[in-house]
């Protein structure tokens, strides 16, 4: 199959949904198609306002036209709302193209938060986006009823993996000296992160922030008894979840949360609200392997209680082969 992927979140943009893509393009190459991926690397761009590290691609339909000529795609999906994802979407609609797309961030609440937009209104505007789709892709199964009540039709469900060869026990440790427990957050620093909620709990022991973004320096002055890191990669990265005692996920936006995932690949807990994707990743076990409250201090402390082993068993039930086989079977061809 020859899919074209079109996303504005791409390298060297560092989350998870650009993991995601990543990870998801790689094993469906490994299987045999053909995956042409259009980021905004590939076309010019201005930075986010207040992300300077998202690129925005300007003005990108011409280009973006003539490249989906040359490839001549079988299937085409959709991965963002941004001006790429706009300007593909509005050239299959020309061309009477089906495609799929898919709901990976929860823009009215990060909007909301940021300016002040209403979350209505952009609720209004990623409906128009996504109501063309043959199909959009979600993460977890709450998700999909929250955006069926939001009156979004043809969800279907694509869930996530973990490299569970990268991310496991037993690496070296990370933080030698630092006072124990360990209660690590990882992510970017964004306002609706709520790293700032995070930080400001009363806990024992030490409290680790890995990742960067708009609002480290802000949190480094407010919280100078925090370790922060900078954003790690690979082995360092893996090193610093099985480092931890704790991982805490304090975000109440995210649509899934692939850290929690990694984390739990090297047998560390969660503990985090009890959001569709904590709930997603830590269900179906018989030993729990998180700790989910709406009071986050009380979820980190229950967090300690629980069994590394646990944790690792429950991160080896999701792969990236499978997260792209699934994927793969909810494409669909360009003509009906």
């Amino acid at each position: 199959m020859r899919l074209l992927l079109v996303s504005d979140a791409w390298a060297p943009q560092v989350n998870g949904v650009v993991r995601t893509l990543t990870m998801t393009t790689e094993a469906l190459r490994a299987g045999g198609d053909e995956v042409l991926v259009l980021g905004p690397d590939r076309f010019p761009a201005l930075p986010a306002p207040g992300e300077p590290a998202i690129r925005l691609a300007l003005c990108p339909r011409r280009r973006l036209s003539g490249m989906v000529a040359e490839f001549a795609p079988q299937a085409v999906h959709i991965a963002t709302e941004g001006p790429l994802g706009w300007a593909m979407r509005g050239l299959c609609r020309a061309r009477g193209w089906r495609f799929t797309t898919a709901f990976h961030t929860r823009f009215p609440d990060y909007l909301r938060l940021r300016f002040g937009v209403p979350a209505a209104l952009s609720w209004r505007v990623l409906r128009r986006f996504h109501a063309p789709a043959a199909g959009t892709f979600v993460a977890t199964e709450a998700l999909r009823k929250e955006l069926a009540a939001q009156g979004f039709g043809h969800l279907r469900r694509w869930s996530r993996g973990v490299d569970t060869a990268l991310f496991r026990p037993g690496l070296p440790d990370a933080f030698p000296g630092l006072p124990r427990p360990i209660f690590l957050q990882a992510g970017r620093l964004a306002a609706e992160k709520g790293v700032e909620r995070f930080l400001a709990l009363d806990l024992p022991g030490s409290k680790v922030v890995v990742g960067d973004g708009p609002e480290r320096a802000a949190l480094q002055r407010r919280f100078p008894r925090a370790h922060f890191t900078g954003f790690l990669r690979g082995g360092a990265l893996a090193a610093a979840y099985a480092s931890a005692d704790v991982f805490v996920f304090p975000s109440r936006t995210d649509t899934f949360g692939l850290v929690l995932l990694e984390a739990l690949a090297c047998g560390t807990p969660v503990a985090a609200h009890p959001q569709p994707g904590p709930l997603a990743v830590t269900a179906g076990t018989t030993e729990p392997v998180g700790a989910l409250d709406e009071d986050l201090r009380a979820a980190c402390i229950r967090a300690l209680g629980i069994s590394r082993t646990a944790c690792r068993a429950q991160a080896e039930r999701f792969s990236w082969a499978a997260c792209a086989a699934q994927f793969r079977a909810q494409l669909v061809s360009l003509r009906s």
